[in-house]
């Protein structure tokens, strides 16, 4: 990887009361000179003008050198602390460059500076991915399990397993390599047990783990149903706002309309579709299409359906259709208009309620995070992201194949082995000890540039 020092404003795009500008790299002493007339005390914030070529000020603020290796890349850091003004941001970076070429200063691409911490041991792959999930968290939930990965927790759980594999695999070589001493391995060094907890423990990470893929991801809900069911009305009541238009003429909704709530910390994108049915409007035909399309990337559908009204052909076609394995639920609207509430009977997987007078809400709420498999396990949770999940996932199928080949004794334990070895290389791709090039390229350029 390139090793020439970076630079890059590290605060967002727009005015703002302070605006840094950050440099990381080696040999920075021309920059900390020319732009503050003077050297740095390590570590200490000092006041004083940003000087252009002339030794006029740019602009007045802190300045703040961290050398290496005390610094967040593991590189000597400078910083610049002052307004946030994208002129005078433009001018101090453009000062920068120009006192940084003989030293070959260049701007930093997107998540170059967490990518550097990561490379010189600073993070690792899953700390510095919190990095960019703590930036982009939307609820107060997904900023704790996000701090909670940043700290270390998810990938000192990740470490616990992978030295239980360590010293289980030991154990297996060295049986493969006397043979001749006829050690019982499967049941002297309790080899069973000690794989089954291994296997506990997973089976616990990666329940927690899908947890925080919930809190960072969210979930998308689509609603589905014929014309005046009160999809529009169902959104602007789990959203607490009129965010869609809602009247008595059926076919308002043309196109998909989408609003993400919280619920408990989750975000879930709810999407309100065009009403499904037979027409000959081509405008509503395309936004009928849409809805399709947005059903089938759901992952849990809403259907509504018109409590006054009995069932319907078209809402069972409409049922025929959804994906089968998409999590779902019917809900009943117009609670209200019905005489007898009481005597309305729903099975499992169904809601009657009044979207209109904002009753049973509540209740489809938690019935949405039960579909989600959302479960509260407060402070174990921590952000996952997809491919965390597929390397947990990954690791419990060699664990459980491990498991097969021990069962049938000594003479499979090169079987074992080799399980085991490729359920720790699993686990140690989510912390990013053997990670190839365009893994850690696909990771780092989604950050912002900055950071």
């Amino acid at each position: 990887m390139d090793q020439a020092p970076i630079i890059a404003i590290a605060t967002a795009n727009g005015r703002g009361g302070i605006g840094v500008i950050r440099v990381s790299g080696k040999q920075l002493t021309p920059v900390i000179e020319g732009i503050c007339g003077r050297s740095l005390a390590p570590r200490h914030a000092t006041y004083l003008p940003f000087q252009d070529a002339h030794g006029q000020p740019i602009d007045h603020g802190l300045a703040l050198h961290f050398p290496a290796p005390h610094s967040y890349t593991g590189e000597d850091v400078f910083e610049l602390q002052g307004h946030g003004g994208p002129v005078v941001l433009q001018l101090l970076l453009a000062r920068c460059l120009e006192l940084g070429k003989g030293i070959g200063l260049r701007l930093a691409e997107p998540g170059e500076f967490t990518r550097r911490a990561f490379l010189n041991d600073k993070l690792d792959l899953v700390q510095a991915e919190a990095v960019a999930d703590l930036i982009e968290a939307s609820t107060e939930a997904a900023v704790r399990s996000a701090t909670r990965s940043l700290s270390g927790q998810f990938s000192h759980a990740i470490q616990s397993l992978v030295d239980a594999l360590i010293h289980l695999r030991m154990l297996v070589e060295a049986t493969l390599d006397f043979p001749e001493e006829e050690i019982d391995f499967l049941q002297a060094a309790d080899a069973h047990g000690q794989l089954a907890n291994i296997q506990q423990q997973l089976q616990q990470l990666l329940a927690n783990a899908q947890q925080g893929a919930l809190l960072r991801e969210g979930l998308q809900v689509v609603l589905v149903g014929q014309p005046n069911v009160g999809k529009s009305s169902l959104l602007n009541a789990l959203a607490g706002a009129e965010l869609a238009i809602v009247t008595p003429i059926p076919g308002t909704t043309r196109d998909k309309v989408t609003q993400t709530i919280q619920i408990e910390g989750i975000p879930l994108h709810i999407i309100d579709t065009a009403g499904l049915r037979d027409t000959t409007d081509q405008v509503e035909q395309i936004g009928i299409a849409h809805t399709w399309a947005a059903v089938e990337k759901a992952d849990v559908i809403l259907h509504l359906q018109d409590a006054t009204q009995p069932a319907q052909a078209p809402d069972l076609a409409i049922e025929e259709r959804l994906p089968p394995a998409t999590p779902r639920l019917t809900v009943f609207n117009k609670k209200d208009l019905l005489p007898d509430a009481a005597s309305f009977v729903v099975t499992e997987n169904q809601l009657l309620l009044s979207a209109k007078q904002h009753e049973g809400i509540q209740t489809l709420r938690s019935a949405l995070l039960k579909l989600a498999g959302w479960q509260n396990s407060g402070e174990g949770v921590f952000l996952a992201r997809a491919r965390h999940l597929h390397a947990l996932v990954a690791s419990q199928a060699h664990l459980e194949n491990a498991a097969a080949h021990a069962l049938f004794g000594n003479q499979h334990l090169d079987l074992f082995a080799e399980e085991l070895r490729l359920a720790q290389t699993q686990l140690n791709l989510i912390t990013g000890e053997f990670s190839a090039d365009d893994l850690l390229g696909e990771i780092f350029t989604r950050f912002c540039i900055g950071k």
